[in-house]
């Protein structure tokens, strides 16, 4: 079953996030994830959440998810996103039916 990284991004430091976002798709790949959402247009439909950015990725499983945020590789990398910014981020499993 597929799993799904939510990531809700405010940007701090444009450059910094720039450098971020050269480094992450290959890294997503490697685990065998993909981007779904990298940003776009949103509307709020209820309640007051209005995220500056918002990042989806889809991995072939909620372990393969794990391993790519917990990996030496994206380690470097994900440091780099947290100093660049605010985000929220949260991993959930998709739907078998």
């Amino acid at each position: 079953m597929p799993a799904y990284m939510i990531v809700e991004v405010e940007t701090t430091d444009e450059a910094l996030m720039a450098e971020y976002r050269k480094h992450t798709p290959g890294l997503v790949a490697k685990f065998g994830g993909k981007f779904i959402v990298r940003g776009g247009k949103t509307r709020t439909l209820e309640g007051g959440w209005k995220p500056s950015r918002v990042v989806v990725l889809e991995f072939p499983t909620y372990e393969a998810a794990e391993k790519f945020y917990d990996s030496t590789d994206y380690k470097p990398v994900l440091d780099m996103r947290l100093r660049a910014g605010n985000s929220k981020a949260i991993l959930v499993d998709g739907y078998g039916g």
